[in-house]
């Protein structure tokens, strides 16, 4: 899951000593300045909001203010992508499925959503079946059928119209890619995705072609919601999508606005998930991550969108003068660059693990924010947490090294990949991410020592999917270095690393797979790992997967991902929640009027 995060500039070692002296000051309750705006109360001190909730309350009412520094890849629940609109998009979207509204680990439990109860599964793990509730319910009245959700799912095929969410449900339900989409389905039957079977109004039924055991995370994602195919727009779905959840969007202008009000015919009782307690909802989107912030501090917005952390600028400000209004923890992304194979020198693995031993990840850590604000180095791909993860796993003497590059052995990578004198190439990085801007400058300054001349391409954050997420676009510009993160879709080694290094899920547009590794023995430990049923088992196989994605050398984590997060003192029911990688869950959010 691809996210954001809006750090400023690289943050100099003295200010992470007074960072880190600020971070372990106690906290007693918050005199903020924001807590004048608005009628805010007291805030609730620092870490409130970490497993357990800040601010608990069920009145309704009031304008919730988002605000942040990059829109969605998209809004249309099939085609976005990015960690914070999974989560924003349940205030218009539902799922048969989802998460249970709890604090911290808790948070990843599947409940019923539009389904009555989970799934009933049978056949040996191939058939999933679900009745959906009563008064489950779209923005006109009309009432959300078993039909519109196959239909949602089905528009996932249409990748030529609507690219970039992701493709789980396509390799599960139609590994062989025979059905064609929704906008190209000619036959005579009209049936569609023959996976999906609708025998009435209020049943739906899967019949996977073999198990999945993660089935039930996929259809708790966005692209599992239903779309009204009256209401389907196609590739202009994602400005204004037709909601069934308990708000519907009444004004949307890409990059600068977005404004929500309660959906009336949403029948609370249907939904045991979402509080809707605010009136209205507005989201603000920003150029200038700086000015951003001090808005925050100053009050005139609640909670950071995209969940980028406060940034340099405004960080030892908010720790000293706002301290109760910030919770500092992990997120469950990890940091990193990739190297596209296709871009030379790096079809050369030498060449690859010259970069990741000349890289000075002290520096790249410091560039993100230090240990408390950008998090801790990491030696390798998969984040604790996941089963199968080992965060000592140093196949590169990251740790050993505590950080610092490892020019012996950079050199003799080069040598080994025959540019002993270095050799030039090109590092993307989005230009509306400072801090990633940073790292990319400090990957930069230490990829000098070894007379590697990377320079440092800005691209448009907004047209990610379109430009680093299409292996033409990056070959022709010769990206040979991308700075990326990624967060689970769901937490096991499938929902983090099959999107990343599964040579299946390469896509032509929308692709995460940068790198483009495509290794018939990682796939198949994919295979073997989803058909596992015991967890634990499972996880063993993903623990080989992660190794041998070390050794290909197509990957150089920075850090296991942390942020320093603000809640304003008006915000209540604010909690972090691991199903949505350590942001808070929005669904559940109020304030005070």
């Amino acid at each position: 899951m691809t996210t954001h995060r809006t750090s400023k500039r690289r943050l100099a070692a003295g200010t992470a000593v007074v960072l880190a002296a600020l971070l372990t000051t106690t906290a007693c309750g918050g005199n903020g300045k924001d807590d004048e705006k608005d009628g805010a109360g007291k805030a609730p001190g620092f870490n409130a909001g970490i497993g357990k909730v800040a601010n608990a309350s069920d009145k309704k009412g009031g304008t919730l203010k988002f605000v942040g520094t990059q829109d969605a890849d998209s809004w249309d629940p099939q085609r976005g992508y990015y960690g914070f609109m999974w989560d924003f998009a349940r205030y218009y979207t539902r799922q048969l499925v989802s998460f249970k509204p709890e604090a911290g680990p808790a948070s990843t439990e599947l409940v019923p959503d539009l389904a009555t109860a989970n799934a009933e599964i049978s056949d040996g793990g191939k058939t999933y079946k679900y009745t959906l509730k009563d008064d489950v319910t779209w923005e006109d009245g009309t009432p959300v059928t078993s039909q519109d959700i196959k239909y949602g799912i089905e528009r996932t095929w249409a990748q030529d119209v609507i690219s970039g969410g992701p493709v789980y449900l396509m390799q599960v339900l139609d590994p062989k890619g025979e059905y064609k989409g929704p906008y190209k389905d000619t036959s005579p039957d009209k049936l569609g995705l023959k996976a999906i079977e609708t025998p009435d109004a209020k049943t739906i039924i899967f019949k996977l072609p073999k198990p999945n055991g993660d089935f039930e995370q996929m259809l708790a994602m966005p692209a599992a919601s239903p779309v009204k195919k009256e209401k389907d727009t196609a590739a202009k779905y994602g400005l204004k999508p037709f909601s069934n959840g308990p708000y519907k969007i009444d004004s949307y202008a890409p990059n600068k606005s977005m404004s929500l009000s309660r959906n009336k015919n949403w029948k609370p009782a249907s939904d045991t998930i979402r509080k809707a307690l605010p009136d209205k909802i507005t989201v603000t989107f920003m150029a200038n991550a700086d000015d951003m912030d001090k808005r925050l501090l100053k009050g005139d917005f609640d909670v950071d969108i995209n969940a980028t952390g406060i940034g340099q600028a405004s960080r030892t400000t908010a720790l000293r003068e706002h301290k109760a209004n910030l919770d500092n923890g992990q997120t469950g992304f990890i940091r990193y660059a990739v190297f596209p194979q296709t871009v030379k020198p790096f079809d050369n693995i030498e060449c690859r693990k010259a970069v990741i031993y000349a890289a000075d990840k002290k520096s790249l850590q410091t560039a993100r924010g230090g240990p408390q604000a950008g998090g801790d180095i990491a030696p390798n791909m998969l984040p604790a947490g996941i089963k199968g993860a080992d965060t000592k796993y140093d196949p590169y003497e990251v740790l050993k090294n505590d950080g610092g590059p490892n020019l012996e052995k950079a050199k003799a990578a080069l040598k080994a990949c025959g540019q002993p004198n270095g050799f030039k190439t090109t590092i993307a990085v989005r230009n509306n991410k400072p801090v990633e801007v940073a790292t990319a400058v400090s990957l930069q300054n230490a990829l000098k020592q070894v007379g590697i001349d990377a320079q440092v391409d800005q691209f448009d954050g907004a047209q990610t999917s379109g430009i680093i997420g299409s292996p033409k676009v990056v070959k022709d510009k010769g990206y040979g270095i991308i700075i990326m993160g990624w967060g689970a879709d769901f937490p096991t080694g499938q929902g983090f690393s099959q999107p990343l290094v599964d040579g299946r899920f390469i896509l032509q547009s929308g692709n995460n797979n940068f790198s483009e590794l495509n290794d018939p023995a990682i796939n198949k430990l994919f295979d073997d790992a989803i058909a596992e049923t015991d967890p634990d088992k499972a996880g063993e196989i993903y623990k080989q997967m992660n190794q041998k994605v070390s050794e290909a050398a197509v990957y150089l984590p920075f850090v296991y991902d942390k942020t320093i997060t603000w809640r304003s003192s008006r915000l209540t029911n604010a909690y972090t929640a691991d199903a949505y990688n350590g942001r808070y869950d929005y669904a559940s959010l109020g304030v005070v009027k």
